[in-house]
């Protein structure tokens, strides 16, 4: 069993002390403090503690009102991260404390009058907000947010022509920084458009990488490449129709506080050949005409144990690559690049990583040595850029990877997979869980099945460890034991109220496990955005993006306001007895945040157990 939180919480700070040559950055974060005004004129106050907050720091909460300032803790509050002040007050900070000395006040919050924190975008018509993710631009501390704007996005299988991608960056109060245009020869989808978020050369602020081409404008207006080249596909009566098959592919890293293109290189791997992307995931099918060769994703990795490693990918469904950099003194350098290698029907010869791929991926130091492996859905990468494992899953659109069983050492792995056509004679498991560290099999369900979401989480406290789940069967727990009927939602799951299990989103709303009914109770609904011509019909299914951006430990979700004019970042007023450290500061959850919106965005989870278990001895 994993330790109790008052360890965990004395472990990451000695992490914290070690030397900084030694082992990761933290991020460098204030104390994120927000205050909501409750019905009955009272205010919910919260705010973070902090992986290098020594052990043993409470703290003091002052309100200020009419030139007034009153302490609002009697003795310094040593239990949670979050209270109610009955009184209510026109504005709040904190003070640490720490041996009976206060350190200093953290930057005075105002009290939203509703439970979230709104702020405009600049809307373009025709389109409508993204995929988003967060990231201290500027170094000062607090997060922003970077919008993904979409426009007539297109499935990969899928021919038309689309809209540019555009990348928006936002601080928290509106105010906007840069507008990247990706241009006409990035087609628009949530297959192409990746981007990257994160402080990759370790000086406080972060960059944005991304694929981008002929045409893209950057956060200054300057075009890179050659802004007269229009690659897209124009033969209407084809299956290449709008996509982009010739023309150079680019990678840039820019300046993530004004959007200046900082370096660009060519994008590793190219396109070709366009019919060598097939293989044994999904149907075990190709094609000519731009479906598979056209498929991306993208993360961070400490592949060093010390230094962020950008790692963009391409291929899902057969042969994958895998190219990781480094952004060092202005310079990207490649560190390796992973290619499982082209496979063809009846894959008797075909590399055990051929196929592997997915809709989704996730980063984790599987094998405890300090450097993260990247699971690339069915099969792992190790940080030396050498296949670590293959599961033989093959192609699936869900991954979930944490310490869900805090009875045995180590992650797990929770897979599921894609049968269907050609490939349902190889009954690959639908479902399964899997040892991170070596990739062996823990239990599965459902042989030949197509499984196409699922999602573990600890929502049942009478069963140790979380609980797993999919669109197709009953609700599990973490030892693959039937223990009742799934909640109907499978996709996406939330901490947002005070204990420390998992709820469920989706629909704009978050839901509570009733696990002595056996379904859903609604606990909070945000007001949905007025559904127009290019909304998808997974809108709502997700959010823009949903993690520990505010006050305590629980998260928060983004989604675009009803006029679709601003975003709201909404956060919980329920109060907590449970003290934790910002999951951004836990390494793999941080990290989870910059892959979030990589095609189909999947929630983040610590690298520890976090749930009902966690407090027992």
């Amino acid at each position: 069993m994993r330790p109790p939180r008052q360890a965990l919480l004395c472990a990451l700070f000695l992490l914290a002390m070690l030397p900084a040559s030694a082992q990761r950055k933290l991020e460098t974060l204030d104390r994120g403090l927000v205050a909501v005004k409750q019905d009955d004129g009272s205010v919910f106050i919260s705010w973070r503690l902090l992986a290098t907050d020594p052990s043993g720091t409470a703290f003091h909460v002052y309100r200020k009102s009419e030139n007034r300032t009153e302490r609002v803790t009697e003795s310094p509050l040593a239990n949670a991260t979050n209270l109610i002040d009955r009184s209510g007050g026109a504005e709040y900070f904190v003070r640490p404390v720490l041996d009976g000395k206060e350190g200093p006040p953290c930057a005075i919050t105002r009290p939203l009058s509703q439970n979230y924190l709104e702020f405009p975008i600049r809307t373009i018509e025709g389109y409508r907000p993204g995929d988003a993710s967060a990231a201290d631009l500027d170094g000062d501390g607090q997060y922003e947010i970077i919008l993904h704007q979409v426009c007539k996005g297109r499935d990969n299988s899928f021919t038309g022509i689309t809209g540019t991608p555009v990348l928006d960056a936002y601080k928290l109060d509106g105010t906007h920084l840069w507008r990247i245009d990706l241009g006409i020869n990035i087609r628009e989808g949530e297959h192409y458009t990746q981007f990257i978020a994160y402080d990759l050369d370790g000086d406080g602020k972060a960059e944005i990488a991304c694929k981008t081409a002929d045409g893209t404008k950057d956060g200054t207006g300057k075009i890179l490449g050659d802004a007269t080249k229009d690659w897209r596909n124009k033969e209407s009566d084809t299956q290449r129709f709008g996509r982009i098959l010739s023309g150079p592919e680019f990678l840039t890293v820019f300046d993530g506080k004004t959007g200046a293109a900082l370096k660009t290189v060519d994008y590793i791997p190219g396109r070709d050949p366009i019919d060598g992307w097939g293989g044994i995931g999904g149907n075990g099918g190709t094609d000519n005409y731009g479906n598979r060769c056209d498929r991306f994703l993208a993360c961070v990795a400490y592949l060093d144990g010390r230094h962020p490693s950008l790692v963009m990918c391409r291929g899902v469904y057969g042969r994958t690559v895998l190219a990781a950099w480094d952004w060092i003194n202005g310079e990207l350098s490649s560190r390796w690049v992973f290619d499982s290698g082209i496979s063809h029907p009846p894959f008797k010869n075909a590399s055990p990583f051929s196929g592997m791929g997915g809709h989704a991926l996730t980063v984790a130091d599987v094998d405890e040595d300090g450097r993260d492996e990247i699971l690339y859905q069915a099969m792992t990468v190790d940080d030396n850029g050498k296949g670590l494992y293959s599961t033989g899953r093959r192609h699936g659109d869900a991954i979930h990877v944490s310490d869900f069983d805090p009875d045995r050492p180590g992650l797990e792995t929770f897979l599921t997979t894609e049968n269907e056509e050609d490939t349902v004679e190889f009954a690959t498991p639908g479902a399964g869980l899997h040892d991170s560290r070596t990739g062996k099999l823990l239990w599965s369900h459902s042989p030949g099945v197509d499984i196409s979401a699922g999602v573990t989480a600890d929502i049942d406290p009478r069963h140790r460890g979380a609980e797993v789940w999919s669109d197709k069967g009953p609700l599990r727990d973490i030892r693959g034991k039937t223990i009742g009927p799934a909640p109907h939602i499978a996709d996406w799951v939330v901490w947002w109220d005070g204990d420390l299990l998992r709820e469920i989103y989706g629909g704009f709303s978050v839901f509570k496990w009733d696990y002595e009914a056996g379904k859903e109770r609604k606990i909070f609904a945000a007001d949905p955005p007025a559904f127009r011509a290019g909304w998808n019909r997974h809108a709502g299914m997700r959010p823009n993006l949903c993690a520990d951006l505010l006050g305590d430990w629980r998260e928060e979700v983004l989604v675009p306001a009803p006029d679709g004019k601003s975003m709201r970042l909404h956060t919980t007023t329920i109060p907590s007895e449970h003290r934790l450290v910002t999951l951004m500061h836990d390494p793999q959850y941080r990290l989870s945040i910059a892959w979030q919106n990589v095609s189909y965005n999947k929630p983040p989870h610590t690298s520890y157990h976090l749930g009902a278990a966690m407090d027992r001895r």
